[in-house]
């Protein structure tokens, strides 16, 4: 459906969005590298080296999934945004911003995440039991750019997904989500609980104040020991893109010689 109306509106207030008129959502939040860092790659392109990186919250993970879920708290006046990593102990910085823009506590599966499996069955693990009415993660990490943890953590808990989500409205216990497709918009209705993976469009983009930022020093952080789980999936080698070459300069009267190049060299046409 495409009205020609403004996507990215945003409601004042929901009346009891959840069914029990609260909220309970789970955050997937995932720590990257900066994409200003020096990407490199030791034992033999086997292993990312990750000397020197700055980490940071997965963006698609922090201004699309988490921001939203804080601007449906707000909008309902109640309920609880809880973020699970799953990680080591140096993640814990890169939580402790997720709870500096305003989520309410934090969950750090004590395992280092070896594939989207892996770290969808720590997800699923933790989160089924605990009555979250939403599961938001970002449509993928910038690292890897699988986009398979979001569909993965729905499986293994048996509930309705929906990708590449622009909007999302919930009101009595049921979800509204908008995704941009080819020549259009696409509506999707769901009832709770579901996983949405988020992308450009959920929301705007926040920073954290200083307010935010000295009570995430108290917020609770649980450290939760891993379950056993399977690792379907292995990198077995790394490369950087090939540098780029000299540019070359082919004066405006020698289309000749640039269809020519375009053909031997480039091989575009």
């Amino acid at each position: 459906m495409n009205d020609g109306t403004d996507r990215n509106r945003r409601p004042v207030k929901f009346a009891a969005p959840f069914k029990n008129g609260s909220m309970k959502i789970l955050v997937l939040i995932a720590q990257v590298p900066d994409t200003t860092s020096r990407i490199a790659f030791k034992d033999g392109g086997t292993a990312f080296d990750g000397t020197g990186v700055t980490w940071i919250v997965n963006p698609y993970d922090e201004w699309y999934a988490l921001v939203r879920a804080l601007e449906l708290k707000e909008a309902a006046g109640a309920g609880s945004i809880t973020t699970i990593t799953v990680g080591g102990a140096d993640a814990e910085a890169t939580i402790r911003k997720a709870l500096a823009i305003g989520a309410d506590d934090a969950v750090r599966v004590d395992a280092q995440p070896a594939d989207a499996y892996g770290v969808a069955t720590q997800v699923a693990a933790y989160a089924k039991d605990k009555g979250f009415e939403l599961i938001l993660a970002g449509k993928e990490t910038i690292d890897h750019n699988g986009g398979q943890v979001g569909a993965m953590v729905a499986e293994l808990l048996d509930l309705p997904y929906v990708a590449l989500a622009s909007k999302l409205d919930v009101a009595a216990g049921k979800a509204t989500i908008e995704r941009d497709v080819n020549g259009g918009v696409e509506v999707v209705e769901a009832a709770l609980p579901m996983v949405v993976g988020c992308a450009k469009g959920m929301a705007e983009q926040r920073i954290p104040n200083m307010r935010g930022i000295m009570a995430a020093r108290t917020k609770p952080l649980t450290v939760v020991a891993p379950v056993a789980a399977d690792e379907l999936a292995k990198a077995v080698k790394f490369e950087l893109p090939p540098a780029k070459g000299a540019v070359k300069m082919i004066p405006a009267d020698e289309a000749g010689k640039l269809i020519e190049l375009l053909h031997t060299e480039a091989r575009v046409i």
